[in-house]
């Protein structure tokens, strides 16, 4: 989902330079080792094929997608990174345009040719954008990428359809819970273990709540469609799915037992615990806000986009800002969290040149020496600034690049930089979200949500029953699969 990753500033600096591809004269004919032929008469001559025009000596203009104007840091690190680039493509005119990816505007920009050079998206649309032929296969410049081996594959693999690529990852993400400990150590409440479960969270959000001052044990996003986005992790846990492909046709089967049992599982936190917020129909940015105020003792959200802000905005101490895996439904039980991302994918409408060129400007910066000198001068300006460097836990390298070796080097040097436990990075499972529906299938699992924080005693399976078949009938049986 768009907005779980837009913050996670620190990817954004971790970029790859590529080389300009040179065109050069055609190899020499045969004859002559220096490239002549000999004629009738005698004598040489030379004969060559016109140069092939290399791509950084043509104009072209590429619309690039640009931060939001409230994004004062990205864009200061994008108009950064235009500089450098046009320093080495002179030729290109850049023009920049801050339109946010949206599933229902996006048709219309094709439509309209109104859509940037490249743009962003997330992990679930991957399906969607190419059955439609709103994205670009850039397979051709992927295998000429000398850094494509390089890339996380988790990440990276969401974006390669039929083993054609579409998409070049941004950053990612595995759903977690961060703890506010300051909360649990006011009312007593022990920090529970990393290998935790559903009892562990109902127990810790049940203690640490207090109504009365306003503090929720554990705020789960109650509106819009990032409600059915938090939910669907429990659903996961519980060893469920939302939906299968059968013979060709998306068939929904949320509402299964785990279904149940993830619902179930709501309404204690609710009804029993009455753990959640008096004012439970938070948004994404309503619940973060709360954990960064200390009005909650957990979120459930990206690491990166609680902590970066609960520090440095809130005013918080490392130590006291925990992020956990989720929950297993119990002990020994998978901690699934939603696998999540950004991606930057280029529009098919453009030339093959402009296509070209906007490959060439997203991978600008990735896996470069400027790159980690950015990082570290970011990290010196925020310890300047009294703030912290938060790392993403899921970074657009693989883990076991050399590139990554580098970039823990810098962290390791400084006192400024979160450091996450160890442990929660064996214990991180991240599930990928559907490709079919899915921001559909969010929108009406919200409403499920909002009904079991609004009403006590809803029937679980019917509520599910009756959310299937409304997304089967409106959207699953409408999608057509090649």
């Amino acid at each position: 989902m768009r907005k779980f990753s837009a913050l996670l500033i620190c990817l954004m600096l971790f970029s790859s330079l590529l080389a300009a591809c040179g065109g050069g004269k055609a190899a020499p004919e045969a004859g002559n080792k220096d490239g002549g032929t000999a004629n009738s008469g005698g004598t040489t001559t030379t004969q060559t094929e016109e140069p092939k025009e290399d791509i950084a000596d043509q104009k072209i203009t590429i619309k690039i997608h640009y931060p939001l104007p409230d994004d004062t840091t990205l864009r200061q690190q994008e108009d950064d990174k235009i500089a450098r680039f046009q320093a080495k493509y002179p030729n290109v005119t850049i023009v920049k345009d801050d339109w946010q990816y949206s599933v229902n505007e996006i048709g219309v920009k094709m439509a309209s040719n109104e859509a940037p050079t490249f743009y962003n998206t997330w992990a679930t649309e991957a399906q969607l954008l190419v059955e439609r032929g709103w994205v670009a296969d850039i397979t051709e410049f992927w295998n000429d990428w000398e850094y494509k081996d390089d890339m996380n594959p988790v990440l990276q693999d969401q974006f390669i359809v039929d083993g054609k690529v579409y998409g070049v990852t941004q950053n990612g993400y595995i759903t977690s819970t961060i703890v506010n400990k300051k909360l649990l150590d006011a009312k007593g409440v022990p920090v529970p273990p990393m290998d935790w479960t559903w009892d562990d969270m109902y127990n810790t959000a049940k203690g640490a709540a207090d109504p009365k001052a306003g503090i929720s044990g554990i705020a789960p996003m109650g509106k819009g469609n990032e409600a059915g986005w938090n939910w669907t992790n429990f659903l996961f846990e519980a060893g469920g799915d939302i939906e299968v492909n059968e013979d060709g046709k998306v068939k929904a089967v949320f509402n299964s037992e785990a279904g149940v049992k993830a619902l179930d599982f709501y309404k204690k936190l609710r009804w029993e615990a009455n753990a959640i917020p008096q004012d439970w129909a938070l948004g994404w940015g309503d619940a973060v806000s709360s954990f960064q105020q200390g009005r909650t003792a957990m979120v459930i959200a990206g690491a990166y986009d609680v902590i970066q802000p609960a520090l440095n905005e809130g005013g918080m101490k490392p130590e006291d800002v925990l992020a956990y895996p989720m929950p297993a439904m119990e002990k020994g039980g998978a901690h699934h969290g939603i696998l999540g991302g950004n991606y930057l994918v280029i529009n098919p409408n453009a030339t093959k040149e402009e296509q070209e060129m906007a490959f060439r400007y997203i991978t600008f910066d990735y896996f470069t020496d400027d790159a980690l000198k950015s990082v570290e001068d970011t990290i010196n300006a925020r310890k300047a600034e009294g703030k912290y460097f938060v790392p993403t836990p899921l970074e657009y390298f693989s883990d076991d690049s050399e590139y990554a070796a580098k970039v823990k080097a810098i962290y390791d040097k400084y006192d400024n930089v979160y450091k996450y436990d160890p442990q929660l990075f064996s214990l991180l499972e991240g599930k990928p979200e559907a490709q079919f529906g899915t921001q559909d299938y969010y929108a009406a699992m919200s409403n499920v949500v909002q009904e079991s924080f609004s009403k006590e005693g809803t029937d679980s399976k019917k509520q599910l029953d009756e959310t299937a078949k409304l997304v089967q009938e409106n959207f699953f049986d409408k999608i057509e699969q090649k």
